[in-house]
Parts: C-alpha cells; structure tokens; sequence
C-alpha cells in the first residue's frame, strides 16, 4: 500500500536549481528521489546525485514515465520539458514547473541560506565559550615569551643566548599552531563536495580545540578507535559535529571526569561514540534536544543551535544520530554512518 504521506519525486534538471532540491529533499524522511535527468554527465546536480547514490539519467522521458513517481519537479527552464512531461507522465502525477518550480527553488536557496548562517552562529557562540580557556593557553606562553626576551637584554653568552631564542621559537610556533585550529574551526566550509574523511583524524583535531571549553580541567580522555574508519563527508562539518558534542561533554562534567571517543565497525556502516560522566539529561528532555533553539544551559552560555545543526550535518550524510543518558551517571552520543 502507498503511504499517502510519503512523496516520490523524479528531478530534471541537473544545474544549481538541481542541485538546491537534492540538498533539501534528501533529508526530508517523507520524501524519495527516485532520480535525476540530465542531458550533460558534468551538470553539477548530476555529480551530487551519484555521490547521494541516486539513479541519474540521459533519458528525460524514461524518468517521467517510471512507475511509483508522483511528483515530478522540472527545473530546466526548457518549454520542450515541459511538454515532455504532459505527454508521457501518469495519470496522477502531479508537476511543478515554470513559475512554481522557480518559487520553489527560490524557497530552497533562502532554506540553505538561513542554515548557513545558523551554522556561523552556532561557531562563533562555541568559540564565546573557550574564552576562557583560551586566554590561559595563549597567556602562559607570552609571559614565558616575555621572560625570555628580558633575559636576553642583558645576556652576553651566545650559547645562553641561542637556547632562549629557540624556546622563544618554539613558543610562538605553540601560538601560531593553536590559531591556526581555531580558524579551521570558524572558517565556511570552502566546498560542499564530500570527501574520503578519516574519522580518527578529525576526532583528534576536534579533541585539541574541546579542551577550550573548561579552564579547569581534570580530564581523562579515552581512545578507542577502530582500525581507519572512513566516511564520505565534508571534513569542516564533520569537524564542527565533533567539536559540538566534545565541547558539551566537557561543559556537562564541569571540566572533571571521562570523556570516551571511540569508533567501531558494524557491517556497511561506522559508528562513532562520544560518552562523558557528567550531570546527564533527564529523559523528558532528551526528546527536545535537538530542536532549534532549545537549550538547558543558562542564558549566555549556550544558543541551543549546536545539537541542531550536529542533526542537520549528520542527516545530509545520511546518517542518524541518537543519545542515551542518564542522571547523575553521564551521556552517550552515537553517530552512524555509510562507510566510503
């Protein structure tokens, strides 16, 4: 029986207007993309489709005509398309085109837009909260920087001389290294392509810029990790997932306690685990946590964006994301993925 809630949708088109429905349908759970038309095997769309693992096609009339479809989007702008799809569509089919299909990309585009600034926002109110803890890391090494050079004013042996100005070295190169994660952190995304990403790697670099959300920090951080998992995914929102949820970790332990990062193998998919032992979620809670804007933390220190866009990377990777905790015990956050 069809579920009449559900939407099976046939694309043509494959340029940006392709491209903006396939980023917005693909994680709508009551939608299917049965596939996409395109003459040109280049168009952008067409590249995405095969990368979401989507039927794409040369041949406009056998998309239309395919059984199961009932919507068909026409994003060519092309009036033959149009015609195209009146004369071969099923009886019940229903079309946007024309006028409709522009609205609804236009509605697409301002869609993506809204969450590429709620994504910076979420970033820019993470790093707000390492403040702290970044003040102390870079104010240790000035004032070591500052004692060196004071040395050195009256110092007249060389060899003195040439061990303090490589420690000075080595310092601001400790200083340049942390600045440097920290732009990793806030930058946009430089391309929306999804990559081969070793998981390990990027749970590793999220763990250096984590450590910021505590000054007081009396952590141990646990490891275990399954031989090189790899996803597709972009690395910057990857990154972004896996410091939101460490830096949550660290704040809900109050800077004492475990933090467990592990990856594991189960069959087609790799799951990732972010446990902590800090004051837990209560369960009726847990069903509003990743809603926009809601957040238990008191004004000013959280936004309640972050687990909110965490879902919204995890899903575009066609992944799901699901937490288990308890009250005064600690919280589990277990993320799965299709392997590359």
């Amino acid at each position: 029986m069809v579920d009449p809630q559900h939407t099976t949708v046939a694309i043509l088109g494959g340029g940006k207007g392709g491209s903006a429905l396939l980023e917005l349908l693909t994680h709508l759970p009551e939608v299917s993309i049965v596939g996409l038309a395109d003459r040109d095997p280049s168009a952008p769309a067409v590249k995405r489709a095969l990368e979401l693992q989507i039927q794409v096609t040369s041949e406009a009339e056998a998309l239309i005509r395919q059984e199961g479809v009932n919507l068909i989007i026409d994003v060519t702008g092309d009036p033959a398309v149009e015609s195209l799809i009146q004369a071969h569509r099923r009886p019940g089919t229903e079309v946007l085109t024309g006028a409709a299909a522009r609205l609804l990309w236009n509605l697409v585009q301002h869609q993506t837009h809204i969450q590429a600034q709620l994504l910076s926002a979420d970033k820019l109110a993470t790093i707000g909260t390492f403040a702290s803890g970044l003040a102390h890391d870079i104010n240790n090494p000035l004032y070591l920087i500052v004692g060196l050079a004071e040395n050195l004013q009256d110092e007249q042996d060389p060899a003195v001389i040439k061990e303090q100005a490589g420690e000075i070295i080595r310092t601001v190169r400790r200083i340049s290294a942390l600045s440097k994660e920290l732009m990793q952190y806030a930058r946009q995304p430089t391309t929306h392509d999804l990559v081969d990403v070793e998981l390990t790697t990027v749970l590793d670099e999220a763990l250096k810029i984590a450590r910021f959300a505590s000054l007081l920090q009396d952590l141990s951080v646990v490891k275990d990790y399954a031989a090189k998992p790899v996803i597709k995914a972009n690395p910057d929102d990857l990154f972004h997932v896996f410091v939101n949820l460490m830096t949550n970790a660290i704040q809900a332990m109050q800077g004492k306690g475990t933090l467990t990062v592990g990856t594991q193998w189960h069959g087609e998919l790799v799951k990732v685990t972010i446990s902590d032992t800090g004051c837990g979620i209560p369960q009726e809670d847990l069903v509003k946590i990743f809603e926009a804007f809601y957040t238990t933390k008191p004004p000013g220190k959280g936004t309640g964006l972050g687990l909110h866009n965490v879902r919204d990377i995890v899903t575009k990777l066609h992944g799901k994301i699901s937490v288990e905790s308890e009250v005064g015990k600690g919280t589990t956050f277990c993320l799965e993925f299709p392997k590359a």
